[in-house]
């Protein structure tokens, strides 16, 4: 059966394509390389002895969507991750975060809506409930005001998904509300690659130990928490993964509820700053140097899931911890700088 992912040389994208080709899924990469790089498909191939088919296209060019579409009509199903996603640009470039997060979304829903088997996975993410009312956060929590362009873009992508369900009974969907992924393929053939300075945490950690940096920020260490640093579910990249070829299975084997479907994928455990620095610390046995800093504007001070729903409807449930994640990621970092 062929599949196709859209930002599939990405982080969360390739780790995917690794556990749909162990599967037995035959898969259609789409990528156009803006944050990824080619040399990705080599890590694949490595780990899987099997290369995906691979079309450089920016989805932003409808054209070339419907094309690239109209030549793969046997795909049984899309997981889409192609995105802008880093919230800090996305406050600085709203415009460019709204064109190329839901323009290639309304392409991507028109053509799939053209398949005989319209099946699709959206890469959404916990940022739409904003500061939670509650922990653990459940699917069903109040979804807020963004607080970022790159937020309100998975805020709108799930309302659009949501209508097009509505009116569509042929078309299932399933949107994915990630946690804060992080590690790397135990191969360390593939991880995070970040371009240029790293927005998120796990990166800047691996690269302030490698040499890349000279220190770690830590945003603040006045929050009302433990030891005062924010807290988030931090969810093994793997685990996250394998999420999605389960969410995709149930929907080629007509198992989900409704034809339009929420689930939460994270650890349900929340992890401070302070203690995936330890965890890091303790499994590479380096010292990190780091200091707090100010807070940054628009970090919420926790965010882990309730799980219950995934690990009960879905069938899915992380079984790796956050000291797998950080040897990995530690790895991986290592391979790559020739450590």
């Amino acid at each position: 059966m062929k599949v196709l992912v859209t930002g599939g040389l990405g982080f969360i994208g390739s780790h995917t394509v690794v556990e749909l080709q162990n599967k037995g899924f035959e898969v259609v990469i789409i990528d156009d390389l803006s944050n990824s790089s080619i040399d990705v498909l080599e890590g694949i191939t490595a780990i899987t002895g099997k290369t995906p088919i691979f079309e450089k296209l920016d989805l932003k060019d409808k054209l070339k969507v419907e094309t690239f579409f109209n030549a793969h009509k046997d795909i049984v199903g899309v997981i889409h991750f192609a995105a802008s996603k880093a919230v800090g640009e996305s406050v600085e470039k709203p415009l460019l975060y709204y064109e190329n997060n839901l323009n290639t979304l309304i392409y991507m829903l028109k053509s799939v809506l053209g398949l005989q088997a319209s099946n699709f996975i959206f890469s959404s993410s916990c940022t739409v409930y904003g500061q939670a009312d509650a922990m653990p956060i459940l699917e069903n929590a109040p979804v807020k005001p963004a607080e970022s362009p790159y937020g309100n873009t998975k805020q709108i992508g799930e309302e659009i998904i949501k209508d097009t369900c509505k009116v569509n009974d042929n078309f299932n969907a399933i949107s994915l509300r990630y946690f804060n992924p992080v590690g790397a393929h135990e191969s360390a053939k593939i991880g995070e690659l970040p371009l240029g300075v790293p927005q998120n945490l796990v990166p800047f950690i691996t690269q302030t130990a490698a040499g890349l940096r000279e220190q770690l920020s830590v945003f603040g260490d006045d929050y009302p928490t433990p030891d005062g640093t924010c807290i988030r579910d931090y969810i093994h990249v793997v685990d996250l993964a394998k999420a999605h070829v389960i969410a995709l299975q149930r929907l080629i084997d007509k198992t989900n509820a409704s034809n339009y479907e929420v689930f939460n994928i994270g650890t349900g455990k929340g992890s401070s700053v302070l203690e995936v620095i330890k965890s890091f610390e303790k499994v590479s046995g380096e010292k990190l140097n780091y200091k707090f800093a100010p807070r940054r504007a628009g970090d919420i001070t926790k965010a882990y899931a309730d799980t219950s729903k995934s690990n009960n409807e879905l069938g899915w449930k992380a079984e790796l911890t956050l000291d797998d994640a950080m040897r990995s990621a530690w790895n991986w970092e290592k391979k790559i700088r020739n450590l």
